[in-house]
């Protein structure tokens, strides 16, 4: 997680296109209600603080858990290779 990313950034990093029939595609930014629950649910595990600069930070028990997970994902995938 990107520091100080908050959700309208969310929306621009998960947006894509949007197809418009007859008409050329253009870019639409992702869901502001999704972005949002996220961002709220990953705040009350304590897997994010708000920066006082603006948006959100991951914590140092948010670090250690996705390092933790990555690290899971990684052993299940050397496995299977």
């Amino acid at each position: 997680l990107r520091g100080g990313a908050g959700v309208g950034s969310m929306t621009k990093i998960y947006g894509s296109r949007q197809r418009n029939g007859v008409c050329p595609a253009h870019y639409s930014v992702g869901s502001k209600n999704v972005a949002r629950k996220v961002l709220q649910a990953l705040e009350l595990l304590k897997m994010i603080e708000k920066d006082p600069n603006g948006g959100c930070k991951l914590t140092s028990q948010g670090t250690r858990d996705l390092d933790r997970i990555a690290g899971q994902v990684a052993a299940a995938n050397k496995k299977t290779v």
